[in-house]
This record gives structure tokens, C-alpha cells and sequence, in this order.
């Protein structure tokens, strides 16, 4: 069973309606139990850090998604700001404390007249590590982007993908039983799919 965490904040139904066209069923849900019964956990977020972060405290999730992730190593899907979460702080709207999974920090994009902030739209990104989550896409594959932040990584070997919004930014992560896409695999057609099927049937 896969788990999409709700906590609030979240573009949940699409993720959970990619699940369904690629056949695998998948529940939303913010009760411990079903953390507990699940194969694959999806942590999404679309918003800001400061309210996601407080939002998954207030729930109560906090430890038991530590557990699940850490100790008890279920396989684990950050998306957007569901990977922004997984670092150790953000720097969005003050200074605040991430779930300390991966040793990153979440700072602003920069802007200019070229690449403006946000950055929405569709980027190509540059695959550097853990081939198997992209397997069977083309080199450097176009995926859809919706941010204004992104993480930086103190261990570039958790970097697996990168792409460039003035200047190199962090394309998706990784570290053992947890994998997180700063793109939005759910809104970006065929390559995304593809890499919702490579880590559904990755074996961890």
C-alpha cells in the first residue's frame, strides 16, 4: 500500500491519480496506522516551509515518519516541497528547523531578467547519480518545476539530478530508502510516470 501523507499541504490527488493510471493503488492519509501499513510513503507539498513543517508537527507526524524513514527504512518519495522539508532548515520567511533527513539547507533562488523567480515551467535536468530512478528516459529529460527555493547539499552524493535556474540548483536527492524530486513527477507527462513506475518497483 502507498501512503501520500496529508498534512494540509499537498497536491495530493494528482500524485494519488498518478498511482491509479499506473495501476497501483494508493490512499491519502494523516493516520499513524496507515503509516504503519504501508509499503511506499509519498511526502508532497506545494506552500510554504515554515507552514508544512508546523503542520506535520501540530499532526503528530514528525516522529513516526523519522521512524518509518530512518529506522525502520520504508521507502520513501519526497516531492517539491516534500523534498525541501526532508533538509535540515529553511531559510523562507525566517529561519526554520526541516525534519533533518538529508544534510542540506533550503535557500531562495536567485532572480534576474532572464530566469525570473519563481521558477515555473519546464527544465531539463542533468542525471549525476542513482541511475535506476531514471532509467529509461531520454539524456537530460525536461520535468515540470514549481519554486522559489531550493535545497543545497552539504554531501553532493546525495545529489542525483541537477538542473539550472540562474545557476546550478538541486534537481532531486537521495540517500539510501529516501528519494525526493524537486520537480513535480505528477504534472510532467511520460517522464514523470516513468520515474513514479522506477521507484515503485525499485526494490530497497
Amino acid at each position: 500500500m502507498i501512503v501520500i501523507v496529508d498534512y494540509g499541504m499537498g497536491n495530493v490527488r494528482s500524485l494519488r491519480n498518478a498511482f491509479d493510471f499506473l495501476g497501483h493503488d494508493a490512499i491519502i492519509s494523516r493516520d499513524i496506522n496507515d503509516l504503519e501499513a504501508a509499503d511506499r510513503i509519498v511526502l508532497p507539498g506545494v506552500g510554504a516551509f515554515r507552514d508544512a513543517v508546523e503542520a506535520i508537527r501540530d499532526l503528530g507526524l514528525e516522529a513516526p515518519l523519522r521512524h518509518y524513514a530512518l529506522e525502520v527504512r520504508k521507502p520513501i518519495l519526497g516531492v517539491c516541497l516534500g523534498m525541501q522539508l526532508l533538509a535540515n532548515t529553511s531559510a523562507e520567511y525566517g529561519r526554520h528547523k526541516g525534519l533533518g533527513w538529508i544534510d542540506a539547507d533550503v535557500i531562495p533562488l536567485k532572480n534576474s531578467s532572464v530566469d525570473k523567480v519563481p521558477h515555473v515551467g519546464w527544465s531539463n535536468i542533468e542525471i549525476t547519480g542513482s541511475e535506476w530512478l531514471f532509467e529509461g528516459l531520454p539524456e537530460n529529460p525536461d520535468f515540470y518545476f514549481v519554486h522559489s527555493f531550493h535545497m543545497v547539499c552539504a554531501n553532493q552524493s546525495n545529489v542525483i539530478a541537477s538542473s539550472t535556474h540562474n545557476g546550478e540548483i538541486t534537481a532531486a536527492v537521495a540517500r539510501k530508502n529516501i528519494v525526493a524530486t524537486q520537480f513535480h513527477p505528477e504534472k510532467s507527462q511520460d517522464n514523470g510516470l516513468k520515474i513514479l513506475d522506477n521507484w515503485l518497483n525499485r526494490e530497497f
